[in-house]
């Protein structure tokens, strides 16, 4: 507990000074700057500016306490048995070198990824967390295509190999680079964009993690989209609109790639199709007031046991039709005219849960491939899945190279006929526990739905060009779902600290 400590005075020290503010986002360099040995190439000679050669360097140190990414497994976070090691405190290291060039028709990008974890105990776990530490070995391929065209002369443009996908808030598509792992694509991707609208049309497969062998994706997992855009529909905000299909053969089941950890070696059997509008106010469109909607309907069908947990099960499951929905709103207020420049945010974001396990139908959104971590709480409890999240945020840069920023998450279950699921959209299930038990989770309908609340500073210092620090600090008090699932055994709050160092070189 002597990390969380400090850094629980470290933020509070940061935080003292000034009001914080919402949707933490880390502080740019005093200017624009291209890495170490960018600077040093272009400054030499000002033709290989065409060139982009440089190695991003991140260092973590995380503190879990009680609940999240430990050796017990999600399934017993907040658990006081004494037999559960819930506790894990441990560090990352990731080094992402490139080399890039872009000419005027065309460019390319290969970047490497190496992922240490150091001290988690998930490594060498015998439990449920076996095998899901953030370590993905010395080097591997994070990203490497090939993109032609120019939207200057030609409305299109073709970028093929292994790439990261954007979209939106990454509320359903994002590259989560916050994990050791981050998440790429081997996809093929169109673009058009003339002045009435623009629109992204891809197909590929999720690349596995794999720290044994060379990271690949698997042709039986394709994640295909269409992602529109239409910048002169709306003067002041950002209209977008979208289109994404997620087709798992039934058969990934029997592949057996053994680096990949369990549970997430392979998702369940799907044809998953989600349908979704974004709209967000431009900056400045509204003085200081902004807003932001996003809507997400799903349908199609998935496997009952989602994702599979052993070979058999998932060949047998039963398909079911699915019919879900999540919605996001959100409303911020900045004092443009404080030098801090201040604002004050209020989020909701809501995601469908199952009304009645027992039916062939499914009402529990998945969300996809996103960056949870932005979203529902710095703890990463939580996914876009059966739930109501009620989101303050209060935001502040004292100085050019200074963000702080404190959040308050009030957090509820859509439907106690449905699971907890935990950041990876795993359903927290510890089978063994009868219902009604208050011996670990499960479904419990007559359970209350209130799962509890977060509070998260964070602080971040850009104190050279070339290196940010940063600083975060969080507590989840638990709510009466928790306490009522963990009579039987009691539980008690969690906490989470990080220190981060990362260097642009």
């Amino acid at each position: 507990m002597n990390s969380f400590t400090r850094a629980t005075a470290l933020a509070a020290l940061l935080l003292s000074a000034a009001p914080a503010f919402s949707q933490y986002v880390p502080p740019p360099p005093a200017r624009p700057f291209p890495g170490v040995l960018n600077e040093k190439i272009r400054t030499r000679d000002v033709y290989l500016s065409a060139w982009d050669i440089g190695v991003n360097v991140r260092v973590r140190h995380e503190a879990k306490d009680d609940a999240g990414f430990t050796d017990a497994g999600s399934n017993w976070d907040f658990s006081q048995r004494p037999q559960d090691d819930n506790n894990n405190h441990y560090e990352l290291l990731r080094l992402l070198p490139r080399v890039g060039y872009t000419a005027k028709k065309w460019a390319f990008l290969v970047e490497g990824r190496s992922s240490y974890s150091y001290g988690d105990e998930r490594f060498n776990a015998t439990t449920a967390g076996q095998g899901l530490p953030e370590r993905d070995g010395a080097l591997d391929a994070h990203q490497a295509y090939v993109f032609v065209g120019n939207h200057k002369e030609f409305p299109v443009s073709l970028k093929l190999g292994r790439q990261e996908l954007v979209y939106g808030d990454q509320r359903l598509v994002g590259h989560l680079r916050w994990n050791n792992g981050a998440r790429t694509f081997d996809a093929t991707k169109v673009r058009w964009q003339n002045a009435i609208f623009g629109v992204d049309v891809w197909t590929g497969g999720l690349v596995y993690n794999d720290h044994r062998n060379l990271n690949r994706s698997n042709s039986q997992d394709r994640f295909s989209g269409a992602y529109f855009n239409f910048p002169t529909l709306a003067k002041n905000e950002i209209v977008e609109a979208y289109l994404l299909a997620r087709n798992v053969a039934r058969g990934i089941a029997t592949d057996n790639w053994s680096g990949v950890a369990a549970p997430f070696r392979f998702p369940g059997a799907q044809d998953l199709y989600t349908a979704g509008l974004r709209v967000k106010s431009k900056p400045l469109a509204y003085n200081a007031w902004d807003y932001g909607v996003e809507v997400m309907h799903q349908f199609g069908s998935r496997t009952a046991v989602f994702p599979a947990t052993t070979v058999a099960a998932a060949l047998a499951a039963p398909r079911l039709d699915q019919d879900a929905f999540a919605a996001v709103l959100q409303a911020g207020y900045t004092w443009t005219e404080h030098a801090w420049q201040p604002r004050l945010a209020l989020l909701y974001s809501y995601a469908s849960g199952d009304k009645n396990s027992a039916d062939a139908k499914s009402g529990t959104f998945q969300n996809l491939f996103a960056t949870t971590h932005l979203h529902y709480g710095y703890m990463d409890l939580n996914s876009l899945q059966n739930l109501h999240d009620l989101r303050l945020a209060y935001t502040a840069k004292p100085k050019a190279n200074i963000s702080l920023a404190a959040e308050l998450h009030f957090q509820f279950l859509d439907r106690p006929t449905d699971f907890w699921y935990n950041v990876a959209g795993v359903p927290r299930n510890f089978a063994g526990a009868a219902v009604g038990s208050g011996g670990g989770y499960r479904i419990n309908p007559t359970y209350s739905r209130t799962l509890g609340t977060e509070i998260d500073l964070v602080a971040g210092w850009t104190f050279t060009t070339y290196a940010q620090l940063e600083v975060g600090m969080s507590h989840y008090f638990r709510g009466d779902y928790i306490k009522q699932s963990l009579a039987a055994v009691g539980s008690k709050d969690a906490s989470y600290c990080y220190v981060q160092l990362t260097l642009n070189l």
